[in-house]
């Protein structure tokens, strides 16, 4: 394989949607408290997923919560607000999490 076809595809894998999500719920700091597939301080993304698949309006709501946090949904502790996290990465985020299987 060409240098540089092999470059195209390792650049192509890296830039996926679901590792540049990944790396936005890293870099905000969510992976403090969450984590893919099993509960840390907050549930699993994958539970949050399998919660609010099918719903129409998951991702609005999930951003909100990411934003100005929220209590009750996932037991007694409640999830802080997150002022660093704008209002577009959170939706990414949402989607991202909406998005697992």
């Amino acid at each position: 394989m060409k240098p540089t076809l092999l470059a195209f595809l390792a650049g192509s894998l890296l830039g996926t949607p679901a590792l540049a999500d990944m790396d936005l719920a890293k870099s905000k700091n969510c992976m403090a408290c969450h984590a893919l597939d099993r509960k840390v301080v907050g549930p699993a993304y994958l539970d949050v997923a399998r919660k609010y698949a099918g719903q129409k309006d998951a991702a609005d709501k999930l951003a909100a919560k990411i934003v100005k946090g929220g209590g009750g949904a996932w037991g007694a502790v409640p999830m802080p607000a997150n002022k660093q996290v704008s209002e577009a990465d959170a939706r990414k985020l949402a989607g991202w999490i909406l998005a697992l299987k």
